[in-house]
């Protein structure tokens, strides 16, 4: 993997194009932070791999929800059934 800074990408366009064609891959960082994830992707697979990054960052927040909730403690059955029958019910 290999990384840029915003500045790199503003002053080697060029350079990173090409590495981005050779790896694949191409992590952009800010104040030396990753900020961004750029894909070599074509025009025959794009739907494909927007649909899989999608299912990967669904799956990244429901974990993170997942982890919140047991750190919180879990609701019992009969406290979710009250949750909904409060909800049905406009309490």
């Amino acid at each position: 993997m290999n990384f840029y800074s915003v500045r790199d990408l503003r002053n080697d366009s060029k350079g990173m194009w090409e590495n981005l064609k050779g790896n694949g891959e191409v992590i952009i960082t800010n104040n030396g932070k990753p900020a961004a994830l750029m894909l070599d992707i074509s025009e025959d697979n794009f739907e494909i791999m927007l649909q899989a990054i999608r299912q990967a960052k669904a799956m990244i927040a429901f974990n993170s929800m997942r982890s919140r909730a047991a750190a919180n403690g879990f609701m019992s059955d009969e406290e979710i059934e009250a949750e909904i029958a409060a909800a049905r019910k406009g309490e």
